[in-house]
């Protein structure tokens, strides 16, 4: 058909990297959703099932060079902690709704710490527009989007200042629970998570899998950190990839971490997914439940292609915006190299000088 030839074309020619669950964990998340939807929407979704899928890393690919994207994968809820009394409390007792926040912290402290939950619950109320004007461009693009940060909400490290170990000396631990893990193992999971759900607040819903993403820190934390003692040097390896040679955390260990969690990089999945189906039905609910299907068609897809195809060409010559240490650096495991170790002092001085600690 047209509709494939188009697509395999374009992603022939224009590859994407990947970032956050990692190429795969994203794309599967995006593309399982779409089987949770009623026969009233699964037949749009499923036509541009493979837009859906490829482009599940478009927030990824462009939170360097647009200005606000960074803070909507993530919220360091632990910053907020000597606010509320103590360890734990922040992410119990923050304001849920944006307005509270803003009025509590300032939209630069929110900022600068992350926005996920809020950001969220902004993109389902674009979606329910899109839905309403039965504009299938806007409805594909916010759709894909809006997967994409419902997803690093339910990633425990996309909830903590130590997001890559690097306050408790386990650099690189971020590109190894939410990529590594997925890449090794996912054969093993289930992805099919039943149907979704008309959900009655969605911005408590997008606190709800913050809060249980945050409260499986600990474990992503301590049972890295034991294992590492008792592998020693065998925690890392060399393998083949791309045709280069990279250092990257052996399979032996890695079997040994993903067992002692107990199945949780597969829970934390199989939540992004029924949330994304959740919470595209709750959209097109609250939009009245409008016809789409007959909104499918080759020209919508050529023109989205073609706009995608312009944006990255200008993501490509934009200048960099400067981001979180690790997310300018190689996202391969183990970096222990000092210019690195430099960045994370340098960024985090910088960051108590700011809030005059």
């Amino acid at each position: 058909m047209k509709y494939y030839l188009l697509l395999s074309l374009f992603y022939l020619l224009h590859p994407l990297t990947s970032h956050a669950w990692g190429f795969f964990g994203h794309r599967q998340i995006n593309r399982m959703a779409v089987f949770t939807l009623p026969p009233e929407m699964i037949g749009f979704y499923k036509y541009y099932i493979v837009y859906i899928t490829e482009n599940a890393t478009n927030p990824d690919n462009r939170r360097y060079v647009v200005e606000g994207e960074a803070p909507r994968h993530f919220i360091d809820a632990d910053v907020y902690d000597k606010y509320y009394g103590g360890k734990g409390q922040a992410i119990l007792q923050l304001p849920r709704y944006w307005k509270q926040a803003v009025e509590r912290f300032s939209e630069d402290t929110l900022m600068a710490y992350g926005i996920v939950p809020w950001h969220i619950e902004k993109m389902k109320r674009q979606l329910v527009q899109a839905f309403k004007i039965r504009d299938s461009k806007a409805i594909l693009r916010i759709s894909t989007d809006l997967a994409h940060y419902i997803a690093d909400a339910n990633v425990p490290l996309h909830t903590t200042e130590n997001y890559n170990g690097q306050l408790s000396n386990q650099n690189g631990i971020h590109g190894f629970w939410e990529s590594r893990l997925p890449e090794l193992f996912a054969k093993e999971y289930n992805f099919f998570v039943g149907q979704a759900q008309l959900i009655d607040n969605t911005q408590l819903y997008a606190w709800e899998a913050v809060i249980q993403a945050h409260a499986a820190l600990d474990s992503v934390l301590h049972y890295e950190k034991e294992l590492t003692q008792k592998f020693g040097e065998k925690k890392y390896a060399f393998e083949q990839r791309n045709g280069q040679t990279i250092r990257t955390y052996s399979r032996d260990f890695s079997t040994a971490y993903h067992k002692i969690l107990a199945g949780q990089v597969e829970r934390q999945m199989r939540k992004a997914i029924k949330m994304v189906g959740d919470l595209w039905y709750t959209a097109w609910i609250e939009a009245g439940s409008p016809e789409i299907f007959t909104l499918t068609n080759e020209e919508t897809l050529k023109k989205e292609i073609e706009d995608t195809e312009e944006e990255k060409k200008q993501w490509q010559q934009a200048p960099l915006i400067p981001g979180r240490p690790h997310e300018t650096t190689s996202q391969e495991c183990c970096c222990n190299d000092e210019n690195i170790l430099q960045k994370y002092q340098a960024y985090y001085l910088k960051r108590k000088e700011e809030n005059n600690e």
